[in-house]
């Protein structure tokens, strides 16, 4: 029999994430499968929507879509349970989808399982559900007998993303349809507010979600899209001083094509989807316990020539002004329709390193308690980076973003995520004045809109010295996250770099849809930022900062993430970090200094400001050459005069793990996400939240959870069940002795629980 799939997918186990540079030489990179370790060579595996669930033998046990390894010639036994009650069954297939060894009827009763009896035949290459062959997919490895031993395939891998702590989330709150933020204000300590992209804020408050929203705007917004939509409530900030006078910020898409609050100097896109509203409103009381949706007073809008790439978070700084995050424009590539030229010639676009004709892709700093002039309703901060240029629009703090989706301030300094297009994700350090890259970079690596999916060999590293100052020559700064979104692109392939001979396929690999893409792994499609721990709840976490990736595949679940930032960051320098303080303002050294330092080149930060940028890059040619080094090189300055920068092979980033989770089994369950992150909050406690949809579209089903320690909530659970059954004996004893207020339960155990489960409750509240 055959079966042909157009729209196969690889989906990628949490161990996957531990190999990185080798997988040339290595023909699955999920956990595998010691099958004939097993009893009497059986496996057993649990099938859900989601995927594949190990259970036996225990090398597999709780991962999602393991590799089985198997040893060709021998019988094996697999029996698997429907756990959700859809429609599974199990087929086995080679590499090309076109022979089929196994395929078994299709069951969909819960509980319901399959034992399946086969031999280990050549050409055996992957297993499968039929009604779910994308997320319900993994791996099968032949092996030699001989060679089959319990072992890692690497002893040594290159981590892309390690193994993390198990963490548990606790919902508190649900019935939401795609809640994207979280906040709280100065003085509301028991008050955590919930955005709604569909136009509500909500407050989950001591006795939960409340039943009215605290505002909500939904009929001031564009009409949203149910299949799939970025538009909507997207930022809620709330004035540093409101617990006096009430103010808080939100922004969202509203209809328009020519706005009346728009920036002076800015120039409107023949073509205007909606206009990115930047709004102020005040409570109706002074409880501060509901909004005054009559209050609203429009500060900017920003027309926005595409529905998508909208960004969203806004945030006031330690500084008590209000930082505002801003996509580039939409489409793709930032040379789309409404997309500006730049001063980078050799590609399409863009918006993002356009700061003179609009506030599209980067970060604005403004002055709410400024009233501003006859042509702004908001200050414009003196100390604004371009503030004293007649070229550029005082409004930005920082460009060269494509989609900030999740930013904070982390100890005074701010952390943002920026989605990336095709193949990598990271989060960017921002500071005053900093070029992030986009569109000339994408993340540490080269990008052309031309061919998103085959970066440049070389790029420029600092923007053209014929700008205007001060943005002559200034340097592209590189992030301290990054991640691909497949483990086989750049430097995290068998070569750097973006060669032909790197070994990446020619496929396309488009955000959201899974391809047939050869050896190649998927880790996710859009990161999203978090924020650091700080509940002093989980010593593992503490310090690190918590994002996720929206999902693995587009429709699938999301990941949840950490990573540790160095020693002493943001304040403290490595000692790498300290020995390249003396390069110059564009990434590469005096030509007077002395020939055995050439080939340290930084691409992270100006003088003033090393050590706080994102790492230090060392660029390296394909051939492990310096790139500025070599006098011959003709990639070293280019046609129009710019100095190239080759991707490195090797950057010092902060490293990532990834989260255990464990849960109830609608968020998360067997150590993985059941939904998709959208978006990530913390409250007055440092408690970070989840905040997560069962679809990729505004019409789920919405969750907050809130991380807790990963045994929580079966020690509550076994508290509550010890209170029942006091409970009882405590009804048995009434009953007995005919009173009606008895107390029974004195022993000091008892009291114990009671006064631990009082806690727990005042947690969740």
């Amino acid at each position: 029999m055959t079966a042909h799939h157009s729209d196969r997918s690889y989906t990628v186990s949490r161990r996957l994430l531990m190999q990185a540079t080798a997988l040339a030489s290595v023909s699955g990179f999920a956990t595998t499968a010691l099958a004939q370790d097993g009893e009497n060579n059986q496996i057993e595996l649990l099938g859900r929507t989601s995927g594949w669930i190990g259970s036996y033998p225990d090398d597999i046990a709780d991962e999602r879509n393991p590799t089985l390894e198997l040893v060709e010639g021998e019988e094996y036994t697999l029996i698997w349970e429907n756990e959700d009650g859809a429609g599974h069954n199990l087929v086995i297939e080679d590499e090309a989808g076109e022979e089929n060894f196994v395929e078994t009827d299709i069951i969909s009763g819960t509980g319901e399982t399959q034992e399946v009896e086969f031999t280990a035949e050549e050409g055996m290459a992957e297993y499968y559900c039929a009604p779910h062959p994308q997320a319900m997919r993994g791996q099968i490895e032949l092996v030699d007998e001989a060679n089959n031993e319990e072992e890692d395939v690497n002893d040594d891998p290159d981590v892309i993303i390690g193994d993390g702590p198990t963490v548990g989330l606790e919902t508190v709150a649900d019935g939401l349809n795609a809640p994207i933020d979280l906040q709280f204000a100065e003085g509301e300590t028991d008050r955590r507010f919930i955005v709604d992209q569909t136009g509500q804020i909500h407050i989950h408050g001591e006795d939960g979600l409340e039943d009215e929203p605290f505002l909500d705007i939904e009929d001031r917004m564009v009409e949203l899209e149910g299949d799939f939509d970025e538009r909507g409530l997207l930022g809620l900030a709330f004035h540093p001083n409101f617990e006096e006078n009430g103010q808080f910020y939100v922004r969202y898409s509203a209809e328009g094509e020519e706005p009346e609050y728009g920036a002076p100097g800015a120039e409107v896109p023949e073509t205007v989807d909606h206009l990115d509203t930047l709004a102020q409103f005040e409570t109706a009381d002074d409880d501060n316990t509901e909004a005054d949706p009559d209050s609203e007073e429009i500060l900017l809008e920003i027309p926005q020539p595409q529905f998508n790439h909208n960004a969203g978070p806004i945030a006031f700084g330690p500084d008590d002004c209000l930082y505002v995050s801003t996509g580039d424009g939409g489409g793709a590539g930032d040379d789309d329709e409404g997309h500006v030229d730049d001063w980078y010639p050799e590609i399409g676009g863009g918006n993002g390193q356009d700061t003179e004709r609009n506030l599209l892709g980067g970060i604005l700093r403004i002055d709410v308690d400024d009233d501003g002039d006859e042509e702004r309703n908001y200050g414009i901060p003196e100390d604004n980076p371009l503030v004293d240029t007649e070229e550029n629009l005082p409004e930005y703090w920082a460009w060269g973003l494509r989609n900030p989706w999740g930013m904070s301030f982390e100890n005074g300094e701010l952390l943002a995520a920026d989605v990336g297009q095709a193949l990598f994700e990271i989060i960017n350090h921002v500071e005053e004045g900093g070029n992030y890259g986009w569109n000339v970079w994408e993340g540490t690596h080269c990008f052309d809109p031309e061919t998103p999916e085959e970066p440049p060999e070389d790029c420029p590293d600092s923007v053209s010295d014929d700008l205007p100052e001060p943005r002559a020559g200034e340097p592209l700064l590189g992030p301290v996250i990054e991640y691909p979104q497949e483990v086989d692109m750049g430097r995290y392939g068998d070569e750097a770099n973006g060669d032909e001979e790197n070994g990446d396929e020619e496929e396309d690999v488009e955000r959201g849809a899974a391809t047939d893409n050869g050896e190649r792994d998927r880790i996710g499609t859009a990161i999203i930022g978090g924020m650091m721990y700080e509940a002093g709840e989980i010593d593992d976490l503490e310090n690190a900062y918590v994002f996720g990736d929206w999902s693995w595949d587009g429709e699938g679940p999301g990941r949840l993430f950490i990573a540790h930032p160095p020693e002493g960051w943001p304040n403290g320098e490595e000692e790498d970090d300290a020995e390249l303080d003396e390069e110059n303002d564009n990434g590469v050294e005096d030509e007077d200094e002395d020939e055995d330092d050439d080939d340290e080149v930084e691409n992270g930060a100006d003088d003033d400001a090393e050590g706080e940028n994102g790492e230090d890059f060392e660029p390296v040619d394909p051939e492990g050459e310096n790139a500025d080094d070599a006098e011959d090189d003709e990639n070293e300055i280019d046609e129009d005069g710019l100095e190239q920068y080759h991707p490195p092979d090797e950057v010092d980033l902060w490293d990532i793990e990834e989260l255990t989770v464990e849960g109830d089994g609608e968020v998360a369950g067997d150590g993985m996400m059941e939904q998709l992150v959208y978006a990530f909050g913390r409250d007055a406690d440092g408690e970070v939240y989840v905040l997560t949809s069962d679809t990729p579209t505004i019409e789920g089903e919405g969750y907050v959870s809130r991380i807790v320690p990963a045994d929580d909530e079966e020690e509550v659970e076994e508290e509550v069940a010890d209170e029942d059954e006091d409970d009882l004996d405590e009804e048995d004893d009434e009953l007995d002795d005919g009173e009606d207020d008895v107390e029974v339960d004195d022993e000091e155990d008892d009291v114990e629980v009671d006064d631990d489960i009082e806690d727990d409750e005042d947690e969740d509240n």
